[in-house]
């Protein structure tokens, strides 16, 4: 007995199985789709993770607050460092690369200590030396700050001060230093500079005193005011 399949048994049953295929292909695409959408949905942008890359079209408004909170906070840390940078350059230049700062004027005191024949004799070769500031625990000389002052009187004038040690093979000294410069000046001249040697005489440097008496002109007081 033979048993005998109809084709028409296939195209009979195409029908019947056509809503489930539909059904189940449109599922599976819609399954898909949103699978898709889920792992592509991006990060909600703050002011702490953003960087930038998401288009600014693309925020939301509350994003791009945080854009622009990120941005201002930026550019206020560069303002910042910029007006800090200028700061301590200007303070380093009026310190000690002007020439009229207190490090200038000390390391030109200190010049004319090594040329000058009296205070050698009392110091010793100028080579060997040194200088430095008021005595504290740091054992290292450059660490030693110079007791330095620099003031404006009630007339206008200006006035700077420095007082430091010097120390060479024969003996150690102090050496003072007062320069002004009258108001409305443009230099800064010297009043007096000396050197102290214990057990010595004062040498003299510079004083100012000393030439305004001996300028050779004769005066005469009355009063109280000075008469040529």
């Amino acid at each position: 007995m033979k048993l005998l399949v109809r084709p028409t048994t296939l195209n009979t049953l195409a029908p019947q199985l056509r809503p489930f295929l539909t059904r189940r292909s449109y599922a599976t695409q819609h399954g898909l789709g949103t699978t898709t959408t889920s792992t592509t949905r991006r990060r909600t942008v703050t002011p702490f993770n953003d960087d930038g890359q998401v288009p600014w079209h693309q925020l939301s408004a509350g994003e791009k607050t945080a854009r622009a909170t990120q941005q201002s906070f930026n550019f206020g840390l560069i303002v910042t460092g910029v007006v800090l940078t200028g700061g301590v350059g200007y303070f380093l230049y009026q310190d000690v690369f002007s020439p009229d700062s207190k490090t200038a004027y000390f390391n030109r005191a200190v010049d004319r200590i090594k040329q000058d024949p009296a205070c050698l004799s009392l110091l010793g070769d100028a080579k060997k030396i040194t200088a430095h500031g008021e005595e504290t625990y740091n054992k290292w000389r450059r660490a030693r700050p110079i007791a330095a002052t620099h003031k404006t009187d009630g007339q206008g004038n200006e006035h700077i001060m420095l007082h430091f040690y010097v120390e060479g093979p024969l003996n150690r000294g102090t050496v003072n230093v007062h320069l002004t410069k009258r108001a409305g000046g443009s230099e800064f001249l010297y009043k007096y500079l000396y050197l102290d040697v214990p057990g010595h005489t004062r040498l003299y440097l510079e004083n100012a005193d000393t030439k305004s008496s001996g300028d050779g002109s004769k005066k005469y007081r009355l009063f109280g005011v000075s008469w040529n």
